[in-house]
């Protein structure tokens, strides 16, 4: 059996779905495909979207998705010296929510269905070749092999991209480049805010922190994600640790558990080649400093969906046409990455000592809003190390 398409999506994840919307909604006839049986499932991440992101991407909230409203933050160094930026203690922007990925990437799926991409679930790209100036992709779906004819294939396939393999495009991570984290969802969580994500740093987490994303009254993600290089212990020996020691979850049960990698080197040098292209994790489309590449993801995948209709309808499938899609992205997403790197850096060469200190000024200082740009801003006000290494970037 032989199917046709303009472009082919591998992977239903946010970015996927998002790049199969957004070439759909530009005339192109689209397939996405997913390996998995479910959408969504096992969920990769912490769940955390920002409300501006979603605006930003013309993404309606729901209450069949979100799960909790985030209403602050509390960062607890490795003392245990806590600062909490809620409504009482500063003026709070509009933040984001905790969202169901299991509920939300199949939402985001079926706006691509919505939009006119076809899905069919349970497909598992096999391996792909170029023949003349279309892509042939072997797969298999429910025992059957069979083959998809694509004039321009976008992998969202995840971190190390197998499609950008095939394809010729360089998606391997260096290790001091990739987080190896892991979480569990828990019950009987001791929250004094149902409402503030809470982070801690220090060596409970090396080169990374851990995290309590509420999503109920006594319900969050808890997890953690470190670099593999900095410790020798794994992420999920790092997590057990954290929730055996941690007052908040010391008398918490796990009802899932989540293990994964997850790029923090920046988007990949290149990501679109001849017919290919790669969005999202695959793409290195996840924030270094903070790990979160949900609306990072969709923002590239609306970048690729509308490069990739426009060069089908002009028949040009080239590396040269498709160069567009990295171009904008560099320019809508990598410079802001570029300076979340640089800080990313910062932040591992302090001390538990330093981390502990820097606590202390927080305590002390009134923050005109919360964002990542305006805590990086106080660190160079009170740290001569930040000055020196972020005083340029903000």
């Amino acid at each position: 059996m032989l199917i046709e398409t303009d472009i082919l999506v591998i992977g239903a994840g946010p970015a996927g779905s998002s790049a199969a919307k957004h070439a759909a909604l530009n005339g192109a006839d689209v397939l996405m495909i997913e390996k998995k049986s479910e959408i969504g499932a096992p969920k990769r991440c912490a769940e955390g979207v920002s409300k501006d992101g979603l605006i930003e991407l013309g993404v309606e909230p729901s209450s069949r998705w979100i799960t909790s409203e985030i209403g602050g933050v509390r960062l607890v160094s490795p003392n245990g010296t806590d600062v909490w930026l809620t409504e009482d203690t500063v003026k709070l922007p509009e933040m984001g929510y905790v969202v169901e990925r299991k509920v939300f990437d199949k939402h985001m799926a079926m706006d691509a269905a919505r939009a006119g991409a076809d899905i069919m679930i349970k497909t598992l790209a096999k391996g792909l070749e170029r023949k003349g100036d279309h892509v042939i992709v072997k797969a298999e779906r429910m025992g059957e092999e069979f083959e998809i004819k694509a004039k321009i294939v976008i992998g969202a396939d995840g971190p190390e991209s197998r499609v950008g393999r095939w394809g010729g495009l360089k998606t391997a991570v260096k290790p001091k480049d990739m987080e190896s984290g892991a979480q569990f969802e828990m019950v009987g969580v001791e929250l004094e805010n149902d409402s503030a994500l809470e982070f801690y740093f220090g060596d409970v987490a090396p080169g990374g922190y851990a995290w309590v994303f509420p999503k109920g009254k006594d319900i969050a993600n808890v997890g953690l994600a470190v670099i593999s290089t900095l410790t020798e212990k794994s992420a999920y020996e790092h997590l057990l640790e954290f929730v055996k020691n941690c007052p908040t979850t010391k008398n918490a049960t796990a009802v899932e558990l989540n293990i994964g990698g997850d790029p923090v080197g920046g988007i990949l040098k290149k990501i679109a080649t001849d017919n290919i292209m790669v969005v999202g994790d695959a793409g290195g489309m996840v924030n270094p400093l903070t790990g979160g590449g949900i609306i990072s993801g969709m923002q590239g995948g609306r970048i690729a969906g509308q490069v990739a209709a426009a060069a089908v309808k002009d028949d040009d499938l080239s590396e040269k046409r498709l160069a567009e899609y990295g171009k904008r992205c560099e320019e809508e997403i990598g410079d802001s990455f570029n300076k979340y790197m640089k800080a990313r850096s910062y932040l591992e060469s302090l001390s538990n000592e330093e981390l502990d200190s820097i606590a202390e000024v927080f305590r002390e200082t009134e923050f005109e809003k919360i964002s990542t740009t305006e805590l990086i801003k106080v660190l160079v006000k009170v740290s001569p190390k930040a000055l020196l290494k972020l005083g340029k970037l903000f």
